[in-house]
């Protein structure tokens, strides 16, 4: 089993930047493609970006290309998301999850795939 812990959300400016940090407990890390979520009050929940295994390749939400970048520390067991350029629509809690998989390169886009979840944290961005 795997537990996740999210960090690094606030309260940022229309323009800004926030880095949110993701820890995973276990000494399985490298097992999972992992996931960055995220859900506005009274709308789904939606994908924001998925990193592979070992890092070398990703998968982002058009609403967030060019502006958010996942990445992933395995001796670190955490994978962080670099979101710059902030706007308002960007407002939502934010969830880590990761998806277990023997498929080395593989990762994914659908919240169906992945088996464990954070509790999320809390970014809001003002106008």
């Amino acid at each position: 089993q795997v537990q996740l812990v999210e960090s690094g959300g606030g309260l940022v400016q229309a323009g800004g930047s926030l880095r949110l940090s993701c820890a995973a407990s276990g000494r399985t890390f490298t097992r999972y493609a992992m996931g960055w979520f995220r859900q506005a009050p009274g709308k789904e929940r939606e994908f924001v970006a998925t990193i592979t295994q070992s890092g070398g390749a990703t998968d982002y939400a058009d609403s967030v290309k060019g502006r958010f970048t996942i990445s992933r520390d395995n001796a670190k067991n955490t994978v962080y998301l670099q979101m710059n350029s902030l706007r308002p629509e960007d407002t939502a809690a934010y969830y880590c999850a990761a998806a277990g998989t023997l498929l080395s390169g593989t990762y994914y886009t659908s919240s169906l795939q992945y088996d464990y979840w954070g509790q999320g944290t809390q970014v809001t961005v003002s106008s």
